[in-house]
């Protein structure tokens, strides 16, 4: 495991493509249907706005405005103001997005920090109360001693009440043992000092939990209205990827009057359905040759368990090596797996601020950064549903998964590459999936992944986290 200078050094050089890295998925969004269908009438892209609703030209309104001068000029006014529409709604929710992920960042940054203070203070309270404790029972045991040399049940009774007045009482009857007097008077004022201290403390903790409570419900809803404006913006570029090819070609036939326009178009639409054909055959080719290496994995990694069971020599007694495609980052137990193939560059907790163009890290880490190289996998670390996907501020492009069993965890996954976020919100995901592609989005030094895990809300330390599931991050 990495640290100092050396974990900064290795973070800066884990952009160099890992020769692991396994073929890119793509969406494609693109094809016959889609383009077929959007010029067919009205349509509205998943989770879009109603004012994105918009009627579509077809080519048959195209064909009859080519002949008649006075229709074709006001087709065309209308095709161009339909591509601007698409073009300016891409990039109005693309910025709006942005700017609600930056405030969700923000917000959710405020709620870590008053939840680490609120911590802090209530750590201090129990170390002062504890404090407060063990001198008030120093205390008891000089007072014992006095009063087996001579003091009476009173006397002790009095050193126990709770006052500071009976405390003083009890010293001025406790005679002319004056180094024993002075000691138990020094034992007793840090008793007292300890336990104001504490009730100091426990107050402005308490003040601080419902601070920290306040930022927490503001971080949620910045929260949902991140996911909401990246929806938006999805929907939009959506939109704008199903129906600009075919507004195009419309306009472009529009002003030319031969039909090699729309005759290059059809072939363009042809060409892309076979890509996608293609595509699709070559995932799921992909998709099989994985499974099938993690099903032989799983049962060599079965047979060396039977055969350390039984004694059977040490086949499978050494150190697990994850595959380098396909599979998952590493098995661990209780449904949990290793979200990465790669060596950690950076743990969790305190660290000094590295600064980059235009921000400053944080001197408190979240998670922990696995490095494999850009473009390499990124793995679902359990089952669950994606509650969010989209830009997050400083950590780029962000997704988290709900762990969804009414644990309060769940699992975060940052500065994932430009188009690399494979799964979208709401949908559900199972543990080894391939949710992400690593990259270097947002505050980052590097290609890596940076991993978090929540519980309520809060992060806490992923390395003890996954060890008790097997898992060495």
């Amino acid at each position: 495991m990495l640290t100092g200078t050396d974990t900064r050094r290795k973070r800066g050089a884990s952009s160099v493509r890992s020769r692991h890295t396994s073929p890119r998925p793509r969406r494609f969004i693109l094809g016959l249907a889609a383009l077929t269908f959007a010029v067919a009438g009205t349509i509205m892209a998943p989770g879009a706005p109603a004012a994105f609703a918009v009627t579509y030209p077809s080519w048959d309104d195209v064909q009859a405005a080519k002949n008649d001068e006075s229709a074709k000029a006001g087709q065309i006014t209308e095709i161009e103001g339909l591509i601007a529409t698409l073009n300016n709604n891409v990039a109005t929710t693309q910025q709006a997005a942005q700017d609600a992920g930056n405030a969700y960042f923000d917000a959710q940054q405020a709620f870590a920090l008053a939840s680490s203070k609120a911590d802090t203070l209530q750590s201090q309270a129990d170390q002062q109360a504890q404090a407060a404790t063990d001198a008030a029972k120093k205390a008891g045991e000089v007072a014992a001693q006095l009063y087996r040399n001579g003091g009476d049940d009173t006397t002790l009774q009095l050193f126990f009440s709770d006052s500071a007045k009976s405390a003083d009482d009890i010293l001025s009857e406790l005679g002319q043992a004056d180094m024993l007097l002075e000691q138990n008077k020094a034992i007793y004022d840090a008793a007292v000092l300890a336990r104001n201290n504490a009730q100091s403390l426990t107050n402005q903790a308490e003040v601080q939990r419902a601070e920290r409570d306040r930022l927490q419900l503001e971080a949620q809803q910045k929260f949902a209205a991140a996911q909401e404006a990246a929806q938006a913006a999805q929907a939009a570029l959506e939109a704008q990827q199903a129906n600009l090819a075919t507004l195009e070609a419309q306009l472009a036939a529009l002003k030319d009057n031969t039909t090699k326009v729309v005759a290059a178009y059809e072939e363009g639409v042809r060409v892309a359905e076979e890509e996608r054909i293609a595509r699709e055959k070559a995932a799921e080719e992909e998709r099989q040759r994985a499974a099938e290496e993690e099903r032989q994995r799983r049962e060599q990694e079965q047979q060396n368990n039977n055969n350390n069971n039984s004694g059977g020599g040490d086949t499978g007694g050494g150190d697990y090596t994850p595959p380098t495609s396909g599979g998952n980052g590493g098995n661990g137990s209780g449904g949990w797996v290793r979200p990465s193939n790669g060596v950690e560059t950076s743990d969790y907790g305190p660290r000094y601020s590295q600064c980059g163009s235009g921000y400053c890290a944080s001197s408190f880490h979240e998670g922990v950064d696995l490095a494999s190289g850009c473009g390499s996998y990124i793995y679902a670390a359990h089952s669950g549903t994606v509650a969010y996907s989209g830009y997050n501020g400083g950590y780029g492009n962000y997704i988290r998964i709900s762990n969804d069993d009414g644990s309060g965890i769940a699992t975060g996954y940052g500065h994932i590459q430009y188009g690399g976020l494979l799964v979208g919100y709401g949908q559900w995901v199972n543990a080894g999936d391939v949710i992400a592609l690593e990259g270097n989005t947002g505050n980052s030094f590097g290609c890596h992944v940076h991993y978090e895990v929540y519980v309520n809300g809060s992060t806490t330390n992923p390395t003890p986290f996954m060890a008790q599931f097997g898992i060495e991050v």
